[in-house]
């Protein structure tokens, strides 16, 4: 077979070629289709907006420009400095240097013009027009410096100066607690005037002494165990008087109430003489000084001991064997006051009694109080008010539970109770021994390490599980130095002026003097003498 030409067979190559070609040049078309129809696609879609960010949100809260942000801002600068020139100008015034002080400001003014104008012309600040201004600044702060105006300066100064405004309090404190103690412990001159007359009229009006043997046929009221018999230790003999009239006032039955006081030689003739003189409802009253007992002596009684003893003496007498450091209220001679540590001896003082109701002298009774006499104590010895509903009356307040006997034998989170109105079954006080507990630890805080202040530690430790809670409405506490909820006062039936603030003198509570005072008759020819009013 003959082959073809050469002229025949270039044809088609050519052909060939071309259709190569054409192919390619459509698919280049259809790419470029596709291309253009993408992107008019992304741009028909809607525009989705900018989120502002959430530091663009706090800008604007702060008020904080875009030019501020830059790390070349004048204002940003300006503000900077008016800060620090601010604290400055604070040390500078506790430096006592006001000249200094007056020129920062004067400086914070003018940079802060400077700032308001921009802020009001809406264009940032430039350099040509805050130059001097933050030149003048910056001065007036290294000056600052130069005065040691530092932070660390200053945080040392103020150490200083709180530690000194500390112990200017505590010396203020201190001088307030010695004159309100002073104060507490003064005999008003009315008070005196009036024991001074009362004994006068004692010796000198015949009359009187008559009268108190024409009432020898009551004595057998005073050993009736089925009358309700209260018992009084004082010295006080107005304070006492309120107390039998406001008991006798409100009791259904003032014939059966047998008020039992006691007090010292002092005041032994003028009690008499004012308890004969005046009549209570019909109570009946028993005038006695502690001085006739004759069991009460230094070999049965620890505190008398005490009161023997050089060291002692000195401690509450004298004050100087501690350069001052214990505390004034600690140091009260009445602590060692036998009228206050006779509740203490209660059966020893009433041999015949079964059951006392104990008042302290600065009380009012405004409900009838029969009803104690009922209270079912579940063989315990004491009926007291608990007071532990705040933490600092529960027995780690009271006692050194440092020392190990303290620790050994007591609770710290016992919960405490008051004095000044308590229910005593003397049979059990007996049966127990309660006096020959008392006598234990009072011997063993001869160098007042297990207490330091008054009755109610050692009472603590003495009828320490020998105490009956009472109704919180049978005593309400606090008339004396604090705060009391109405409401409470007007549910109690013993409100007891506790504290120093006690309603005779011219330091009580003035808004509690009337809930005391309603039982003392001002019109009384004595009282008017003696310018009580």
């Amino acid at each position: 077979m003959r082959r073809r030409g050469v002229d025949f067979r270039r044809p088609v190559r050519r052909r060939l070629s071309n259709v190569v070609w054409w192919t390619l040049c459509g698919i280049v078309v259809l790419v470029f289709i596709v291309i253009l129809s993408k992107e008019n696609q992304i741009e028909s879609r809607p525009t989705i907006s900018r989120r502002p960010y959430r530091h663009d949100r706090i800008m604007e809260g702060l008020n904080i420009t875009d030019e501020m942000l830059s790390p070349n801002s004048v204002t940003r600068q300006l503000s900077d400095q008016i800060s620090l020139a601010k604290a400055f100008v604070v040390i500078a015034k506790e430096s006592n240097n006001l000249q200094f002080a007056w020129e920062l400001s004067a400086q914070i003014r003018n940079s802060q013009a400077l700032l308001s104008n921009a802020a009001t012309r809406r264009t940032p600040l430039t350099v040509p027009e805050s130059e001097t201004a933050i030149r003048d600044m910056a001065l007036l702060l290294y000056q600052a410096q130069q005065l040691h105006y530092d932070s660390a300066t200053m945080i040392m100064r103020l150490k200083a100066k709180i530690q000194a405004l500390e112990e200017q309090m505590s010396s203020v404190s201190e001088k307030s607690s010695k004159y309100g103690q002073i104060a507490a412990e003064e005999v008003p001159k009315s008070l005196y005037c009036l024991g001074v007359r009362m004994t006068t009229e004692w010796f000198g009006n015949p009359n009187l002494q008559r009268k108190l043997r024409e009432r020898k046929h009551l004595e057998a009221k005073l050993k009736d165990n089925s009358m309700y018999h209260f018992c009084v230790f004082s010295d006080n003999i107005l304070a006492s008087s309120v107390v039998v009239n406001s008991t006798a006032l409100n009791s259904k039955n003032p014939d059966k109430v047998v008020f039992h006081l006691v007090t010292d030689e002092i005041n032994y003739a003028a009690m008499k003489a004012w308890f004969t003189m005046n009549s209570f409802q019909g109570v009946t009253v028993e005038v006695q000084k502690f001085e006739d007992f004759k069991w009460l002596n230094a070999s049965y009684v620890p505190v008398l001991k005490q009161l023997q003893d050089s060291e002692t003496q000195s401690y509450y007498f004298s004050g100087h064997n501690d350069d001052g450091r214990t505390p004034i209220k600690f140091r009260n001679p009445k602590y060692l006051s036998m009228l206050n540590h006779l509740r203490f001896y209660i059966p020893e003082v009433f041999p015949a009694l079964k059951k006392v109701v104990f008042l302290d002298d600065d009380i009012v009774v405004q409900k009838d109080l029969s009803g104690l006499f009922s209270i079912d104590l579940n063989g315990n010895v004491n009926g007291a008010v608990e007071t532990c509903m705040e933490t600092f009356h529960r027995y780690h307040k009271y006692l050194n539970y440092s020392h190990p006997l303290i620790r050994a034998h007591f609770d710290p989170d016992a919960c405490g109770w008051a004095f000044g109105m308590n229910v005593f079954d003397l049979v059990e006080w007996r049966k127990r021994n309660v006096t020959g507990i008392y006598h234990y630890w009072q011997e063993r805080n001869v160098d007042r390490t297990l207490w330091k202040l008054g009755t109610l530690p050692p009472g603590l430790l003495t009828f320490y599980g020998l105490t009956e809670a009472l109704d919180p409405s049978w005593h309400v506490l606090g008339l004396g130095y604090t705060n009391v909820d109405s409401l409470l006062i007007e549910k109690g039936a013993v409100l007891h002026f506790n504290g120093n603030s006690k309603p005779w003198l011219k330091i009580g509570i003035e808004k509690y003097k009337p809930l005391w005072e309603k039982y003392v008759d001002y019109s009384h020819p004595l009282l008017q003498q003696c310018n009580f009013h």
